[in-house]
């Protein structure tokens, strides 16, 4: 038997802690986009921010990546309104207590103080990174892009097959 979806009373506060916590379980998230091509998905590793916003000052998770503008989806999303489409959950996951995030939202390549800021979560993230000169040299060179999500959905089978918990920012 499905349980039911579980919708926040007020979508305009941050997402519930079950939504974060999957977040944070997981590294690699599938990123999906258009381009003049058509639809495409890639494989980027990711660090959660979370900075506060609005009024309430309830804190909404951002998700930050690298990626060179030369790649397909760099280049998408240079060119593009940044919309996108993605995942995170682990691999080999037995479908009894599957767990993941699926969410849309929209990209900007990071720059000056944003690009600063959001380095210290990713590489806090990843520390391998600054630990290795030629790799720390390169990550510099690349673009830093932060992904805001505005909807996200938990699906956790361990909670009951098909259990889910939705969220919405209002904008």
């Amino acid at each position: 038997m499905t349980e039911p979806t579980d919708h926040p009373t007020d979508q305009s506060f941050a997402p519930p802690a079950e939504i974060r916590a999957a977040l944070d379980a997981h590294t690699t998230l599938t990123l999906a986009y258009v381009d003049e091509d058509g639809p495409q998905a890639c494989a980027v590793l990711y660090a959660v921010s979370t900075a506060a916003t609005g009024g309430s000052g309830e804190s909404v998770p951002s998700l930050l990546f690298v990626t060179s503008g030369t790649t397909r989806h760099g280049r998408a999303l240079l060119a593009g309104d940044g919309r996108v489409a993605f995942t995170a959950q682990r691999d080999g996951q037995d479908w009894t207590s599957l767990t993941g995030v699926q969410g849309r939202g929209t990209c900007r390549l990071l720059q000056g103080a944003d690009r600063e800021t959001a380095w210290h979560a990713y590489s806090a993230r990843f520390p391998y990174v600054e630990r290795t000169d030629r790799l720390r040299q390169a990550m510099e060179r690349t673009g830093l892009w932060e992904l805001r999500p505005h909807w996200l959905r938990l699906v956790d089978n361990g909670r009951g097959f098909g259990h889910k918990t939705e969220w919405e920012k209002t904008f």
